[in-house]
């Protein structure tokens, strides 16, 4: 698609957005419409269900939206797809089972690059429609938990609609907030509270990624914590061993960095950009971490242009990234995103983070993983001689510095195809480790006659 033009909406002198029921908001939609339901728990709920409503009398409305947190009530009135196109950033569980049931299309994008392809290339939008904060004294609404590509997205959209949250949390951030006077229609949301995403217990095998990922951890390290279980697993080992004056420079908020946040861990006071602050683009977890950052001046959220952007994320020391991979080849591809040709998430910010913090004076970007993992009866190894055929390589070879499973810790920067072959096969599970060398013979990986 060739460039569009900007469309940049200013401020109004005097106009003021008019209150309307959802129904009325959802009249504003026409067949064929682009509408963007924003991102994550910015996602309208009852304008949704409006707009769920006129299906019978709408035809090929295109909804673009990323990581869906709750059921969303136009696939639910339309099953068939014949009324209402499902587009989507960033998958969640629930917009995985959506696209396999063939209702929802994914756009591939690195997560910090969004804001450039909303004001660069994506269509006019006919109707945006996003969840605020209700609006304040100064007559601004506040986006809360779901700051992102919002201001981008909504500099697009021919209406801007605000559906308001009394539970939505006020979030200090130069980018996290939009005049009235650039609103069209405000729907009074009421209080439902915000939907919660509790992280699970920790397991053996996530324990033990995480320990060796936290022994690499000094003092004074900024850290991008991902989406999932060893993530947040090295959070909790953090608050158990003797690390001081961590910073966070992240795109997602998540509890375990509150965790962090709350035992005195995290001060950023080491951090050369934003020092004293703890920077993010999305907030997703407890209503704990809702109230945590609901006010709170030592809290900034930025578009994710400024979270992701490698030169940014760079230009503080130490930066330590620690993201889920899903399978890993003896070349070091980690492909973090499919299951073969079944698209499971989306590229996100892995590999803006991995640049980033490679980038760093003194930085670490870590991809973990389990050993194995369970296919039906069948138990798999995640350290494979060949991808999966179909599976999306998130980051490249290259790019790709630390490994790590619960059998160890290796560094592929500098190395040749075959040590790095070697390496992965000594973290690989035990059982697996003859089949991998043979493969890795048999594919000149590993030359013949190499030690």
């Amino acid at each position: 698609m060739a460039e569009s033009g900007n469309a940049v909406r200013t401020m109004e002198d005097g106009k003021l957005a008019k209150g309307v029921s959802a129904g009325a908001a959802a009249e504003l939609v026409g067949p064929g419409d682009w509408v963007d339901y924003g991102f994550g728990l910015g996602q309208p709920d009852i304008f949704d269900q409006a707009l769920a409503a006129r299906a019978p009398e709408l035809s090929r409305v295109r909804i673009r939206a990323a990581l869906t947190v709750c059921p969303r009530a136009v696939l639910d009135a339309d099953p068939q797809g014949k009324h209402f196109l499902w587009f989507n950033w960033h998958f969640s569980s629930y917009d995985r089972k959506q696209h396999d049931a063939g209702r929802c299309n994914y756009i591939p994008m690195n997560f910090g690059e969004a804001p450039g392809y909303y004001r660069r290339f994506v269509d006019p939008i006919g109707v945006a429609c996003i969840k605020t904060a209700p609006m304040d004294a100064q007559g601004y609404f506040n986006l809360g938990c779901s700051t992102t590509y919002l201001r981008a997205m909504m500099e697009r959209a021919r209406v801007i609609v605000v559906e308001t949250s009394r539970a939505m949390p006020r979030v200090p951030g130069p980018d996290n907030a939009i005049h009235s006077s650039q609103v069209d229609y405000v729907i009074d949301g009421g209080s439902a509270p915000l939907t919660e995403i509790h992280s699970g217990q920790i397991s053996a095998v996530e324990r033990q990624v995480a320990q060796l990922i936290a022994a690499e951890i000094e003092d004074g390290a900024c850290l991008q914590i991902g989406i999932g279980g060893m993530p947040n697993a090295v959070c909790s080992l953090l608050r158990e061993a003797n690390v001081r004056n961590l910073g966070i420079h992240t795109e997602m908020l998540v509890d375990g960095i509150a965790d962090l946040i709350e035992a005195g861990i995290v001060t950023n006071s080491c951090k050369q950009i934003d020092r004293g602050q703890t920077v993010f683009s999305f907030a997703l977890g407890s209503s704990r971490l809702y109230r945590m950052i609901d006010g709170n001046h030592e809290v900034l959220a930025y578009a994710v242009d400024y979270t992701n952007l490698p030169d940014n994320i760079s230009r503080n020391d130490k930066v330590v990234s620690i993201n889920n991979t899903t399978q890993i080849d003896l070349q070091g591809q980690a492909a973090s995103e499919s299951c073969g040709h079944r698209h499971i998430s989306g590229t996100g910010g892995q590999l803006q983070f991995v640049r980033g913090s490679y980038a760093s004076k003194g930085g670490k970007s870590f991809l973990c993983l389990s050993s194995t993992y369970d296919k039906g009866r069948d138990r798999v190894s995640r350290i494979v001689a060949t991808l999966t055929p179909g599976n999306i390589v998130t980051t490249p070879r290259t790019d790709t510095m630390y490994v790590v499973t619960e059998y160890g810790i290796v560094n592929l920067k500098g190395k040749s195809v075959a040590e790095r072959a070697t390496a992965l096969i000594s973290i690989a599970h035990p059982d697996y480790r003859e089949d991998l060398g043979r493969a890795a013979r048999n594919q000149n990986i590993i030359p013949k006659g190499y030690y």
